[in-house]
C-alpha cells in the first residue's frame, strides 16, 4: 500500500471525528507519547551515551505530548528535563503537565539551556501553526538549533508549515520526525526535507471513511517489464529530441543520451548543425538532423515516424527560437497519440501563447518556469508547491512535474517523490529527466506512470551521489540511468532506501 499524505485540516477533522465517538483526547495524547517513547528507546539503544534528554514544550497540545513523553522516558531510565513555555488554556495540556509533575519530572519554566544534553526533543508547536513566528519564538528556535546532540521533532519540526514545507520564517532542524496520525506534505517537499530528517509515522487510530488523502509518496520500487528475446530497435521506441539553439547544444545532447540510456531503440536529435560534430564524437549512435534545414513537410514526416518527442531543451528565447516553437509545436500538439515532453524553453513560449495539452503531454517546469506559466513570482510557487501544480494542470491540462526538492507529480492524482538529493541541483538534470520521460513512455506508454519515471531519475541521482553530492554533473547521469533501469533483482525491481 502506498504511503498516503494528508493536509493538516484533514488530520484535524479526522481527529475531531474520533473524539466525537467518545474516544479520549488525553488518552490519545498518552498513547502517542508512549509509542514515541518506545521508538526512541530503540534508537537510543543503537547509539552510545544517550542518557540525558531535554524536552522543549510550548503552550499547546503538542507540548502535552512532550510532557507525557517526559514521564515515559523517565520511567525507562533516562534523565529527563523539560524546558517549557507558559501553558495555554487546555484541559489535556494541564493533565499532561500534572502527569509529568506528579512523577517528579524536572520541569523548568524557561528556555535558558545551561547544560548539554544527549538528545533534544521539539514539542513546541503542532500542525496548526500557519503564521510567522514572532521574534521571541524565532530566538527559541535558534537556541534549539544551536544545541549539540540528537534532535527529535514530535509531529512536525516547530516553525515548519505542515502543508507547504516552508519555514515561518525559521524552523527547527532535526534528525528524526515522529509525525502523528498521518504523513504531512510539508515534511517531504519544498524546504521540508531540510528540516524534518528521517520521517516515521505514529499511527495511533484507524482511518475512517471520511478521511481524504492529498497525495501519495511515490514508491521507490519501480517494476519494469522484461524485454522479449526477439525484440529489436524498432520494438523500443523512436525518440525525437528537438531544441539546440546555435549557442546551446549541451541540453539536447544530455536529453538524447538519457533517452538511449533508459532503453530507447532509436534517438534522433534535431538541433543547430554546428553541434553535430561534438555530438557524434560523444554519442555516434544518435541520429542527427539540422533544425534550420527542415521544411514543414519534412517535420510532419518525421513526427509521423516517431513514438515520442522531447521538445524545448536549449531552444533559446530569442526571435529564432520563437519561430522554431511555432514551426514545431502546432504540429506536435495536433498528434494526440504522440508521447510529448515539453521542457525548458518550450514552457517559456507556452506561457506566452497558452493552449491546453492532451493526456499524453508531460510538462516539467522548475519553480521559475512554473512562475512564468502561472504569471506569478517564484516565491509564490515555492510558498505552496501543491497549490501551484494544481493550478498548472487546471490551466493547461496534461500531466505535470514540479521539479525541486520533493518533486511533485500530478497525473490523475498527486504524488511526491522522496528520492533524490541536493547534488542534483545542477544544470542539465532537467534535460536528463525530459529524455527519460520520452524514452520510457515510448517504450511502455500507459504501463509506466510519470511518477515512476521521476523516481527512476531521482534514484539515478542518488546512485551518483554515493561518491559525494558536491560536483555531481548531469553529463554523468547517462551511466547512472543505465544502472537504475538494469540493476534489478530477480523480480525486475529497482530499489532504494525508503524515506519513511
Amino acid at each position: 500500500m502506498h504511503s498516503q499524505v494528508y493536509h493538516s485540516h484533514e488530520i484535524q477533522a479526522w481527529e475531531g471525528r474520533w473524539f466525537r465517538q467518545q474516544n479520549s483526547s488525553f488518552g490519545l495524547m498518552q498513547q502517542v507519547a508512549w509509542l514515541i517513547a518506545q521508538r526512541l528507546d530503540d534508537v537510543f539503544s543503537t547509539q552510545q551515551n544517550i542518557q540525558s534528554i531535554a524536552i522543549w514544550c510550548g503552550s499547546g497540545n503538542n507540548a502535552g505530548d512532550g510532557y507525557c513523553l517526559a514521564k515515559y522516558l523517565q520511567d525507562l531510565g533516562y534523565q529527563v528535563t523539560v524546558f517549557a513555555a507558559e501553558r495555554g488554556q487546555s484541559a489535556d495540556l494541564d493533565k499532561a503537565w500534572q502527569l509529568a509533575h506528579a512523577h517528579h519530572v524536572n520541569i523548568q519554566a524557561h528556555f535558558n539551556i545551561e547544560n548539554s544534553f544527549d538528545c533534544h526533543v521539539d514539542a513546541l508547536f503542532g500542525i496548526g501553526l500557519n503564521r510567522d513566528l514572532d521574534e521571541t519564538w524565532q530566538e527559541v528556535i535558534e537556541i534549539f538549533n544551536a544545541q549539540s546532540g540528537l534532535k527529535i521533532a514530535i509531529d512536525v519540526p516547530s516553525g515548519l508549515h505542515a502543508n507547504t514545507g516552508q519555514p515561518l520564517p525559521k524552523a527547527i532542524k532535526v534528525d528524526r520526525t515522529y509525525t502523528v496520525l498521518g504523513l504531512k506534505a510539508g515534511l517531504f517537499t519544498g524546504q521540508g526535507k531540510e528540516f524534518s530528517g528521517k520521517v516515521e509515522l505514529i499511527s495511533a487510530i484507524p482511518h475512517d471513511d471520511q478521511l481524504k488523502k492529498l497525495a501519495d509518496l511515490s514508491p521507490t520500487t519501480v517494476v519494469l517489464a522484461q524485454r522479449k528475446a526477439f525484440g529489436h530497435k524498432g520494438s523500443y521506441g523512436h525518440i525525437l529530441v528537438v531544441g539546440g539553439h546555435a549557442e546551446m547544444g549541451g541540453a539536447v545532447m544530455m536529453a538524447a543520451e538519457a533517452a538511449f540510456s533508459a532503453g530507447a531503440g532509436k534517438v534522433t536529435m534535431i538541433c543547430d548543425a554546428k553541434h553535430h560534430t561534438a555530438i557524434l564524437a560523444r554519442s555516434p549512435n544518435i541520429m542527427l538532423r539540422d533544425i534550420n534545414a527542415l521544411t514543414n513537410i519534412q517535420i510532419e514526416n518525421l513526427l509521423q515516424h516517431v513514438d515520442a518527442v522531447s521538445f524545448g531543451m536549449g531552444l533559446g528565447r530569442d526571435d529564432w527560437a520563437e519561430q522554431q516553437f511555432f514551426k514545431w509545436f502546432p504540429k506536435i500538439h495536433q498528434l494526440q497519440h504522440l508521447q510529448t515532453v515539453l521542457d525548458a524553453d518550450a514552457l517559456w513560449f507556452l506561457a506566452k501563447h497558452p493552449v491546453r495539452a492532451n493526456e499524453n503531454t508531460y510538462l516539467t517546469p522548475h519553480p521559475g518556469e512554473a512562475a512564468k506559466l502561472l504569471n506569478c513570482s517564484v516565491s509564490e510557487v515555492e510558498a505552496d508547491r501543491v497549490t501551484a501544480i494544481q493550478k498548472l494542470q487546471q490551466k493547461y491540462a496534461g500531466q505535470w512535474v514540479l521539479k525541486g526538492a520533493g518533486s511533485l507529480i500530478l497525473e490523475d492524482q498527486l504524488w511526491i517523490c522522496t528520492a533524490g538529493n541536493a547534488g542534483m541541483g545542477t544544470g542539465g538534470m532537467g534535460d536528463v529527466l525530459a529524455g527519460m520521460i520520452a524514452s520510457l513512455k515510448a517504450q511502455f506508454k500507459e504501463k509506466i506512470h510519470l511518477h515512476q519515471i521521476v523516481t527512476l531519475h531521482a534514484l539515478a541521482g542518488d546512485y551518483l551521489a554515493q561518491k559525494g553530492q558536491r560536483g555531481l554533473q548531469a553529463q554523468h547521469m547517462r551511466e547512472a540511468v543505465y544502472y537504475v533501469v538494469n540493476h534489478q533483482d530477480d523480480k525486475n525491481k529497482v530499489k532504494a532506501n525508503e524515506s519513511c
